[in-house]
């Protein structure tokens, strides 16, 4: 089946998840820590459960990798050409912060490379999407569906940072970029924000894990962007060590 064809039953599991991501978002939640200090709730477990039951009735022989599902072994994961790469939610400070910039991401991965990625943004009634090789959308709060080109490069770089990631590292490579103006954006929305022409340049100088990067990765790319190292290759994914390097997420 093309990638294409998934796209449908990809964009509902990620709606659905975002319905039941909302309804605990809406009410008195717990926040717990897991053992590396991050945060987690129950609509982390929630929307977890959501995508991996859908996903496993669309694509049964297909494995799924999932933050919240981290723990299998790279003996197993190092034979997995194709498989489904997921963050249930990407930006689980922003969920906490009441911030509304937390996103549902589902990535399909092939031999390294994220040929399609979905992206919502539940509290924001937003969703982004693309394939490789036919382009991105974005859903806006209207419901209308528009095409996604990215943006001409601007004289003044607009750069995209995280609100809660904004550390020295990055900071310097900021002003390496001469004059520029700072775009705030949370979790995988800032890659989405350069998709659709808001923003030109996102540097990561700080750690992410893949299923942080995979879904909105794919959205970019397929919107005429690219991700690269900081030694200009491609960022792949289904490695050993599922730390992403640093990179540059870049648009058009």
């Amino acid at each position: 089946m093309h990638h294409s064809n998934f796209l449908p039953a990809v964009i509902h599991i990620a709606d659905e998840a975002g319905e039941r991501v909302l309804h605990i978002y809406q009410s008195d939640f717990k926040v717990q820590f897991k053992e590396d200090k991050s945060p987690i709730t129950a609509a982390d477990v929630a929307s977890h459960d959501v995508i991996v039951k859908g996903l496993r009735a669309l694509t049964p022989d297909t494995p799924i990798l999932s933050e919240e599902g981290a723990t299998i072994p790279w003996e197993e994961r190092q034979h997995w050409q194709t498989f489904w790469l997921i963050d249930p939610i990407d930006g689980t400070r922003e969920f906490t912060q009441r911030s509304g910039e937390f996103t549902v991401n589902i990535a399909l991965i092939e031999n390294g490379e994220p040929v399609l990625g979905v992206v919502t943004a539940p509290a924001l009634k937003e969703a982004f999407w693309g394939v490789k090789g036919e382009g991105a959308h974005k859903r806006d709060r209207a419901g209308k569906v528009h095409r996604m080109d990215g943006a001409q490069p601007h004289t003044v770089k607009r750069v995209v940072a995280s609100k809660n990631h904004l550390n020295d590292g990055t900071r310097a490579f900021i002003e390496t970029l001469g004059e520029h103006e700072l775009v705030q954006a949370g979790s995988s929305l800032k890659f989405c924000r350069i998709a659709e022409g808001r923003a030109d340049v996102y540097p990561r100088l700080g750690p992410t894990c893949e299923w942080d990067t995979a879904a909105a990765h794919a959205v970019l790319v397929a919107a005429g962007g690219r991700v690269e190292t900081l030694d200009g290759a491609p960022l792949t994914y289904g490695k050993e060590d599922l730390l992403n390097p640093f990179f540059i997420a870049h648009g058009r």
